[in-house]
């Protein structure tokens, strides 16, 4: 029984190690931009592995004021309508999604901005419940330690648009020319409109699906009362 308690005494001291790692990484990334992702590790290891063709990977950090207002909005109108108004989790739409499984509709995500942070920094894709209890807790740390406008100025930079282009910077160059801060209320869309699969999803030569999900992206801007509805995420913010 001796090497079981030895055991047990490891394992807890691994999670309190793990633990306060994680703490201490989310307290760094507060005010520092990270030098990568899990997602962008993920791709790099695949294509080294030859799975599929080898993107040219792109990403250029801007702050969230480089970032034009425009976009800002456009992905909470896409992603996250309740971003200002939620700690991490839009429990509204979860029930939603639970309902709409249940009478056999088509699945759908619930997942709000700042879970897909957490996702995209520090996991890795799937659904298990293993992933999916770590992002819990990457989330909970996120929307704790961190701003609104921190949390969306991290999405905004490490989201991916297209296959190796990651981040609002690269994506404005790649499908439109121009930085970021230029981009329009039309080309904001339809960036945020690929973003549920941007690799089959093409910005500069978009579908009819695109065009009809930029429409819709606008629509709902509109309905959030334009870009002065940003504001509000200061007034939600950690001091």
């Amino acid at each position: 029984m001796r090497w079981l308690r030895r055991a047990a005494r490891a394992l807890a001291w691994t999670l309190l190690a793990c633990s306060l790692g994680s703490v201490l990484a989310v307290l760094a990334l507060r005010y520092m931009p990270p030098l990568t992702t899990s997602f962008i590790v993920q791709a790099r290891i695949a294509a080294l592995l030859g799975e599929g063709e080898a993107p040219q990977f792109r990403r250029q950090w801007r702050p969230l004021q480089a970032i034009s207002p425009q976009l800002q909005l456009a992905v909470i109108a896409s992603e996250d309508q309740r971003f200002a108004e939620h700690q991490g989790f839009d429990y509204r739409q979860i029930r939603r999604a639970l309902d709409e499984a249940n009478r056999g509709g088509r699945a759908r995500g619930a997942s709000t901005i700042s879970q897909q942070v957490a996702k995209n920094l520090f996991l890795w894709g799937g659904h298990s419940w293993m992933r999916k209890a770590l992002e819990a807790w990457f989330t909970l740390l996120i929307e704790t330690a961190w701003p609104k406008q921190r949390i969306l100025e991290m999405y905004l930079n490490i989201a991916e648009f297209g296959p190796g282009i990651y981040g609002a910077e690269a994506a404005a160059r790649a499908f439109f020319d121009r930085p970021a801060q230029n981009l329009g209320r039309e080309q904001a869309a339809r960036l945020a409109a690929v973003l549920p699969s941007p690799r089959r999803m093409n910005a500069g030569k978009p579908s009819r699906y695109v065009l009809q999900r930029q429409q819709q992206i606008e629509a709902q801007m509109r309905a959030l009362g334009g870009t002065g509805w940003l504001a509000r995420l200061a007034d939600t913010s950690v001091q």
